[in-house]
C-alpha cells in the first residue's frame, strides 16, 4: 500500500494585479455575480484574480463569515460579508439579486475550495441568470481535483458522488447504484464514519477495486494512501477513524466483457514485446483492473509458459 506525505510550509503572501475581467480603463470589473475558489488548507492556494475581485467586491456573500474573515484578514481585504448557506438560501437570494439589479459587484464563496461543489450556490446561480445578471467564475483550489489527481487512478472520467448517505443500508444502496459507473468515483466523507464507509465500498463495488484515501490536503499533514478497498477498510477498521478531512477517490470497475480468457490474451500479447511488469502496468491501466491482480496473472501464465519476456 503506497503512502504519500506533503511537508510543504504555507506560502508567502501574494499581492493582486489588474483583475482580467474589468471594464476598460476602470480596476472595477462589470457588476455581476462572480464564483471565487478558496484556498482548501494552503491559504497561498488562491489565484491573483482572486484577490483583485474580492478587493473590489461590494459585497461577498459567504457560508460562514468567520471562516471567510479569516482569509480576508491574511490579505487585508476589506469588504462587507452577506451570509448565504443551505438555512438562508430562501431568503438571501432576493437580496442578492437588488444588488445585482442596482450595479454591485457580488462574489460568492464557499468556506474551502470551489464554489456550487457540495453547496447551495447553483439555485443562486440559477436565479441570477433567471434574472439575466452576469455571472462568472474565478476558477482555483477544489478537494475533488486535487484528490483525483493524487490518487494514481484513471482520471480520463470521473463521477464526482459527494457525500455518500451516513446509514450504512442507505449507503450500501447508493453504492450498489454506482457500482457498474464506468468511472473512476470521487466521494467526501466524514472522518468519523470512514472505516465504516470503506468497509461497504469494498462490499458493494468490490474489494479488488484500486482506492486512494486523501487527508488534509494542501496542508503539513498531507496524507495519501493508496491500494485496494479491501486493504484500505483493514486498515482503516484497525487504525480508526483519521483526523482531519478526507476524500476518497474510487478506481473505474474493471470491463465485465474482460473475461480471464481475455485477459490471459492481453497479458501474453503484451509479454511478447515486454517485460512481465510493463505488460502487467499496460494491461491494467487499459482495463481498469487492480494492478495487483493483474500483476499476479501475469506471473502464474510465465510459470505457464504463456509469456517469454522477463
Amino acid at each position: 500500500m503506497d503512502e504519500t506525505r506533503d511537508l510543504s510550509p504555507v506560502d508567502d503572501e501574494t499581492s493582486g494585479s489588474a483583475d482580467s475581467t474589468a471594464s476598460p480603463g476602470s480596476s472595477k470589473p462589470p457588476a455581476g455575480l462572480y464564483l471565487v475558489a478558496t484556498p482548501i488548507g494552503n491559504m497561498g492556494d488562491i489565484t491573483l484574480r482572486a484577490l483583485d475581485l474580492l478587493r473590489s467586491a461590494d459585497a461577498i456573500a459567504c457560508e460562514d463569515s468567520r471562516v471567510t474573515t479569516k482569509l480576508l484578514q491574511r490579505y487585508d481585504i476589506r469588504a462587507r460579508l452577506i451570509a448565504y448557506h443551505d438555512h438562508n438560501g430562501e431568503a438571501a437570494r432576493p437580496d442578492i439579486l437588488r444588488r445585482l439589479a442596482g450595479g454591485q459587484v457580488v462574489a460568492l464563496v464557499s468556506d474551502a475550495g470551489t464554489p456550487l461543489i457540495s453547496d447551495p450556490g447553483y439555485k443562486l446561480v440559477r436565479a441570477v441568470v433567471e434574472a439575466g445578471h452576469r455571472v462568472t467564475a474565478l476558477p482555483g483550489p477544489s478537494s475533488v481535483l486535487a484528490a483525483l489527481s493524487l490518487a494514481g487512478l484513471p482520471t480520463d472520467r470521473f463521477l464526482f458522488a459527494g457525500f455518500l448517505p451516513p446509514r450504512s443500508e442507505a449507503r450500501r444502496k447508493a453504492l450498489g447504484e454506482l457500482k457498474t459507473v464506468p468511472a473512476t468515483l470521487v466521494f467526501l466523507e466524514g472522518v468519523s464514519r470512514l472505516p465504516e464507509a470503506l468497509a461497504d465500498m469494498a462490499d458493494m463495488l468490490g474489494a479488488g477495486r484500486g482506492a486512494a484515501v486523501a487527508r488534509e490536503l494542501t496542508k503539513m499533514f498531507e496524507t495519501v494512501r493508496r491500494g485496494t478497498l479491501a486493504e484500505l477498510a483493514a486498515l482503516y477498521a484497525a487504525e480508526g477513524p483519521p483526523k482531519g478531512e478526507v476524500v476518497v477517490v474510487v478506481g473505474p470497475p474493471a470491463d465485465e466483457a474482460m473475461a480471464e480468457g481475455d485477459l490471459d490474451a492481453a497479458l501474453t500479447a503484451a509479454m511478447a514485446h515486454s517485460s512481465l511488469r510493463e505488460a502487467a502496468n499496460a494491461v491494467a491501466a487499459a482495463t481498469g483492473l487492480p494492478r495487483r491482480q493483474v500483476y499476479a496473472r501475469a506471473l502464474a501464465l510465465k510459470a505457464e509458459g504463456g509469456g517469454d519476456a522477463a
